[in-house]
């Protein structure tokens, strides 16, 4: 369907000049005191007077602040790029903040083919940070544009300068950044076609070509297999379409795997509300609203060419939500996987409904633990911005989303899920209706996917963490960092770490 844009990663410590880059990247930091210039291979005295410069430059360092300078012959670039790194804490800088950095100059550099980044990297872990901003900024969408030439070609090899090169860690640590990398930039490509090309079935295929060279098995549920297993919530979601739903199961299953975990993913390929339609203005960006079933398949396959040994099974939900004569009316009741009914009171409260059965048939195979991401709510936005996701759920596998996500550099936010809610689920005619309380409309709709986690043999509850990346999932403002217009890919990096952190805490 599309073809994503790669680029070779590679590190050195030193013979920089030897390498053929058209540019090279040094970092700028925020002092106290003004703009810093960050550990590089310039020469002595052209570092000195760059250094000297940079106020008369105007150059301060900011994050995202990044400046084209004639190159330096010493190092045998073309072109010497500063990029900021923003503010420094004792002349010390984050990973993230090198991570965006990178990703930043990168963007920023779209029609040069060669880079160099000499940022300071004295660990794997930041020489790693770097590449995989790097990677991440490198990302192009060329869409369906038939002038080659409207899309500048992105950077297409990163040489990253450090002295970790030498350290045997950094080949698996950039082996890992640039398939955690190609996954991102995947579920950004998936998220970005436009809703002609990408729908139900055509996200079903998409699916299947991904995963192709990797141990994973593919099963597509199509709308009669839906009808004759009880998939109420897909079916009744995407009955107004004249693109039937479909269910995708991908499953990753490595024979030493020690631990059993499920994804569920909301995959809503065009959201017009239904027969509670949007307004006009509202449709605008829907194409987005199966961000999370992009990203838990893309997760999934990068944990399966990771080769980690866990089982990892992945429910994409996919629907398209239309008005018609055949749609889900206000006050419909829906009978979900596993014998739920539901009333409909809003059918631009879909999400909800397509997750429902997700939910419902992951428990069925008890796994381990379960995480859904989903679009979900506007109300996310209200409570967090465009750029924070929030997690709610079970404490202990919210607590752990949270840790996974500082780690990879994703932003995430615990909320609760507050007990009065539950009864404005009630509904007169069904098990519970799909809406209740509008204020705190976020934690509400994780209150009512809370009532289809299942339960292990024992009775106890299958550990459950819901996350909704509603605004992070599609940047509708300016680029910044590694991060594009459009689709973000939010959500993946933070999938693979936390997979990461569950073999850790079980070996």
């Amino acid at each position: 369907m599309f073809k994503n844009h790669e680029v070779t990663l590679r590190a050195i410590a030193k013979d920089l000049k030897k390498v053929e880059s058209q540019a090279l990247v040094i970092g700028v930091g925020q002092g106290t005191d003004g703009p810093v210039l960050l550990d590089n291979p310039l020469p002595v005295k052209a570092a000195n007077a760059l250094a000297a410069s940079l106020q008369v430059l105007g150059i301060t360092g900011a994050a995202d602040e990044v400046r084209r300078l004639p190159g330096v012959p010493e190092v045998g670039a073309q072109v010497l790029v500063l990029t900021g790194v923003g503010r420094l804490t004792g002349n010390q800088t984050s990973e993230e903040a090198l991570r965006r950095a990178a990703g930043s100059a990168v963007r920023q550099l779209a029609g040069v083919e060669s880079v160099a980044v000499a940022l300071p990297t004295t660990t794997v872990g930041q020489a790693a940070a770097v590449a995989e901003g790097a990677a991440l900024g490198a990302y192009t969408y060329s869409g369906l544009r038939t002038a080659e030439a409207a899309v500048k070609a992105k950077v297409g090899s990163v040489t990253i300068f450090t002295p970790a090169a030498d350290d045997p860690a950094l080949a698996p640590a950039l082996k890992r950044a640039a398939i955690v990398a190609k996954a991102v930039n995947a579920t950004r490509s998936l998220v970005n076609e436009p809703p002609s090309h990408l729908y139900p079935e055509t996200f079903a295929e998409a699916a299947k070509d991904l995963a192709k060279g990797l141990p994973v098995k593919v099963t597509v549920l199509d709308e009669k297999r839906l009808e004759r297993d009880g998939y109420g919530g897909i079916l009744g979601v995407g009955q107004g379409s004249s693109r039937p739903p479909r269910m995708v199961k991908v499953e990753y299953a490595p024979t030493r795997a020690k631990v059993k975990l499920a994804l569920v993913g909301k995959g809503i390929t065009f959201d017009s509300g239904g027969i509670s339609l949007k307004p006009a203005g509202s449709m605008m960006t829907m194409k987005c609203d199966m961000a999370g079933a992009a990203a838990v398949l893309n997760a999934l396959l990068a944990v399966a060419e990771l080769g980690l040994p866990v089982r990892l099974t992945a429910w994409l939900c996919l629907a398209e939500n239309m008005p018609s004569a055949t749609a889900t009316r206000p006050s419909d009741v829906l009978t979900m996987f596993g014998g739920k009914t539901v009333e409909v009171l809003n059918t631009d409260a879909e999400g909800r409904l397509v997750m429902a059965d997700g939910l419902a048939a992951a428990s069925a195979e008890l796994p381990d633990a379960i995480l859904d991401v989903a679009t979900l709510t506007g109300a996310q936005m209200v409570a967090l911005g465009k750029r924070v996701s929030a997690v709610m759920g079970d404490d202990g596998v919210s607590a752990a989303v949270k840790a996974a996500a500082d780690r990879a550099g994703e932003l995430f936010w615990p909320m609760p899920l507050p007990e009065e809610l539950r009864p404005t689920l009630d509904s007169p005619v069904a098990d519970l209706a799909n809406i209740g309380e509008k204020m705190g409309g976020m934690m509400t709709a994780a209150v009512f996917l809370n009532e289809f986690v299942g339960e292990n043999k024992d009775g106890s509850k299958i550990p459950w963490a819901h996350l909704d990346i509603a605004g992070p999932a599609f940047n509708e403002g300016s680029a910044f960092g590694y991060t594009p217009k459009q689709a973000t890919g939010v959500a993946v990096r933070t999938l693979v770490s936390y997979v990461e952190d569950v073999l850790v805490r079980t070996a």
